[in-house]
């Protein structure tokens, strides 16, 4: 008992059926799960899997591949049955160790870990945004594929399943909105419009018209009903799934009516069926309805059999992919070569070439340095790609003579997010999955809040996205504590796998591109607004401290001074002072304190010597996180309030951030050391 119509035959509804048991089994196993979305939406699974998304379930990284994104990671279960039905070596003992330690099937789809799952996915709403980066990133590589649709070689689709939880976060307005403007007609989102959510129906929390918001926006809305047994109606799914694949212009929405743990007879339609496992009686009385075996995790064998006639028609698509594109390629050789050196990464040695250099003793801003080196490296890496928060000019950012991506123009290298700073970073994200691009993105450090869950995303799947963030502390100014940053360098190192980068000067400002660049993880380059002189340490032995994290600016055996950015400067004016009153000061820039901390213990030793217990840190942020390079004898310099509207200098000043704050920070760690 499944499916209703006649685009479902025999052997497809006993599949669906298969599927709708193996939720229910792996959920009950596991003690804990999301069975009833995974029951309901079996019959959608099955359609793109087996009908409409184009894979290799031999090969889940074929680069001619759709991308499909379960943006409900809570129905995980959803697409591990799929990819164990499929052949993307997925097995029954790993739905068995469903959300168990080290198993391949954990609670939330995650990338790098289960063979056939696109991106990691859990926070609602990221999945489709992430999605529009996915179709923006494809919609580009079309560009460089021009005239490969004539050689038979198909556009690449990103298919979506999201939930009504999805589509209520704020983040799918935003990336709605984008994916409307940039007419992504290889983006089809599917909603599960089933009412239903944990506190009860969705109408106690929203009676929005969901589809006239994506209509408004641009998108192709098409709905689909139940069938008359009650379940989706598969014909009609099947030809919006269809029709929204091949209309060209608008990305697409399906609206899909859904009845959540369907056919289950008590648990149909209630709240307790997301999140839930189902109970014995409820699990047989279901199986029993479907037709299929008591017994848990039974696949019969002609099911199988059927299922996988995936790898058979993904092979075929594979091969003709293959020929397709060595046809192109052929008759398009100046084509063929410019793509693969625009999608090939430059060496770093080749790169460090093309940086710009800056005259000692210069004042230069490190957001201006960042927008001189953005047009140099943009000159010589083709993939380097992105844009701003509506902030183009204030960060920098914008690639001169490179263009607007737009519908209009597809070869555009600047990307104009609007004020959409969550979308942004989650798109960005998809452009990096897709990995045909180096992308970045641009806002104030203070507006990286908006962010932190696509940044948290990033740093789970290690994506090599790097993200600009200018007007870095106090110094700000007179636009006062809203847009002062304080707690957020603090707040960003503390999530793992996030580097941010705080540069003292332009020439550290390059060194740190050229690092992002090279980094397998989100890098945050992290920009004062204000001129800094450039340092006059040699550009190589700058580029080798920053990518180590941190290094010896000035030499001194009494006391060490570290600090990042701006501080640098005021570091050494203070080091000046001191050596008036006879105390030698040593200076250290660190601006990427995890990278500093993942060196060898001789080279940090080397940098900060243990035996120099007296320790200043320097830095116009909260102190939080430095203590442990500070030992019992540091102190800090730094600002554990919100800041205030004024002139910079004055605002600094007024919050200590003065040379002789350092110095008198110094001579109280000398006596604390001594102590």
């Amino acid at each position: 008992m499944t499916g209703t119509g006649s685009i479902l035959g025999p052997a497809d509804r006993q599949a669906v059926a298969v599927a709708r048991a193996l939720a229910m089994d792996a959920v009950e196993a596991a003690g804990s799960g999301h069975p009833g979305t995974a029951m309901a939406l079996a019959p959608v699974a099955h359609l793109l899997y087996q009908r409409h998304l184009r894979h290799d379930p031999a090969d889940p990284a074929w680069e001619g591949r759709d991308r499909f994104i379960l943006s409900c990671g809570h129905a995980s279960i959803l697409q591990y049955t799929q990819l164990h039905l499929t052949g993307y070596g997925l097995e029954l003992e790993d739905l068995r160790r469903f959300r168990q330690l080290d198993s391949l099937t954990p609670g939330h789809p995650e990338l790098g870990h289960t063979a056939g799952v696109e991106m990691t996915t859990g926070p609602l709403g990221q999945g489709v945004a992430t999605a529009v980066g996915m179709a923006m990133a494809l919609k580009r590589d079309a560009l460089r594929l021009a005239g490969a649709a004539e050689a038979g070689l198909p556009e690449r689709t990103v298919w979506v399943l999201a939930s009504d939880g999805d589509l209520q976060e704020g983040i799918s307005y935003e990336a709605g909105a984008l994916a409307g403007r940039h007419e992504l007609d290889n983006l089809v989102v599917i909603w599960d419009d089933n009412s239903i959510q944990i506190e009860g129906g969705t109408d106690l929390a929203t009676r929005e018209d969901t589809g006239a918001r994506f209509a408004a926006q641009g998108w192709a809305v098409r709905e689909v009903g139940l069938g008359t047994d009650g379940d989706i109606d598969t014909d009609a799914l099947d030809a919006a799934l269809t029709t929204s694949r091949a209309e060209r212009g608008r990305p697409a929405l399906i609206v899909l009516k859904s009845q959540i743990a369907w056919p289950a007879p008590h648990a149909i339609n209630t709240p307790a069926a997301h999140g839930a496992p189902l109970g014995a009686a409820e699990v047989a009385a279901t199986k029993e309805r479907l037709g299929v075996a008591a017994e848990p995790f039974t696949v019969p064998a002609e099911v199988l059999a059927h299922t996988r006639t995936a790898l058979t028609r993904g092979a075929a698509l594979h091969r003709a992919w293959d020929t397709a594109l060595t046809t192109w390629a052929t008759a398009h050789p100046e084509r063929a070569a410019a793509r693969a050196h625009a999608i090939t990464a430059p060496a770093t040695a080749d790169l460090a070439e093309a940086l710009p250099q800056f005259t000692p003793g210069t004042p230069i801003a490190p957001r201006d340095a960042s927008g001189t080196v953005i047009q140099a490296l943009s000159a010589a890496h083709p993939a380097l790609w992105g844009g701003s928060a509506d902030l183009g000019d204030s960060n920098r950012t914008t690639i001169k003579g490179g263009g607007s991506f737009l519908p209009e123009d597809l070869s555009g290298r600047n990307i104009h997010w609007g004020v959409r700073e969550h979308a942004m970073a989650a798109a960005l994200n998809g452009i990096a999955i897709v990995g045909y691009d180096a992308p970045f993105a641009g806002t104030f450090l203070v507006f990286s809040d908006y962010q932190r869950p696509s940044l948290r995303l990033a740093a789970l799947m290690r994506l090599p996205v790097i993200h600009v963030w200018s007007h870095d502390s106090v110094a700000l100014g007179a636009d006062g504590p809203t847009h002062q940053p304080v707690e957020h360098l603090a707040a960003l190192r503390a999530m793992p796998g996030l580097t941010v980068v705080r540069p003292a000067d332009a020439t550290e400002t390059a060194a740190a591109w050229l690092a992002a660049l090279g980094h397998r993880g989100p890098v945050g380059l992290v920009l004062a607004r204000q001129g800094l002189p450039v340092l006059p340490t040699p550009a190589p032995a700058v580029r080798e401290g920053v990518a180590r994290g941190a290094y010896v600016v000035a030499d001194g055996t009494d006391v060490l001074l570290l600090a990042s950015g701006s501080e640098v400067a005021l570091a050494l004016t203070a080091r000046e002072t001191l050596a008036a009153q006879g105390v030698s000061a040593r200076v250290v820039s660190v601006p990427a304190k995890e990278w500093f901390l993942a060196q060898d213990r001789e080279y940090r030793d080397r940098v900060l010597p243990p035996a120099v217990r007296a320790r200043v840190v320097v830095e116009a942020a909260s102190p939080f996180g430095w203590h442990d390079l500070l030992g019992e004898a540091g102190t800090t310099v730094t600002i554990d309030d919100f800041g205030l509207s004024a002139p910079a200098g004055e605002a600094l000043e007024a919050k200590g951030m003065t040379p002789q704050a350092v110095v008198t920070a110094a001579l109280a760690s000398i006596e604390a050391a001594r102590a």
